[in-house]
């Protein structure tokens, strides 16, 4: 059973970078397609990222487009997320979530309005406080 780790979570400046970590285990990372997504208090979850099973490519939402990168290392078994260029509205709990090859379809097609429901495992998540 697969299962999944946040890490990396705190409070920054507006404008700052933080980095989050997705370790995975019980399952080959490159089977599946892992998903970043993110929940403001009050708000409802929303996507951020979605990385393909098939070719390792990154689906992003238009709100952090060019300023969030996703990555794989496939040794540690791990999904990166770096995040730069922060705003207030990036406050939230990110979690990750893993799910099998077309999920990211979900993402791709929904963008932010995407819940993750087609994804099968999830993290417990990371705050993330963007504030002066």
């Amino acid at each position: 059973q697969v299962q999944l780790v946040e890490s990396g979570g705190g409070l920054v400046q507006p404008g700052g970078s933080l980095s989050l970590s997705c370790s995975v285990s019980g399952a080959t990372l490159s089977y599946y397609e892992i998903g970043w997504f993110r929940q403001a208090p009050g708000k409802e979850r929303e996507a951020v990222s979605c990385t393909s099973s098939s070719n390792g490519s990154a689906t992003y939402v238009d709100s952090v487009r060019g300023r969030f990168t996703v990555s794989r290392d496939k040794l540690k078994h791990t999904s990166l997320l770096q995040m730069n260029s922060l705003k207030p509205e990036d406050t939230g709990v990110y979690y990750c979530a893993a799910g099998h090859s077309g999920v990211c379809a979900e993402v791709e097609v929904l963008g932010i309005n995407s819940r993750g429901d087609q994804f099968q495992a999830w993290g417990r998540g990371t705050q993330v406080t963007v504030s002066t």
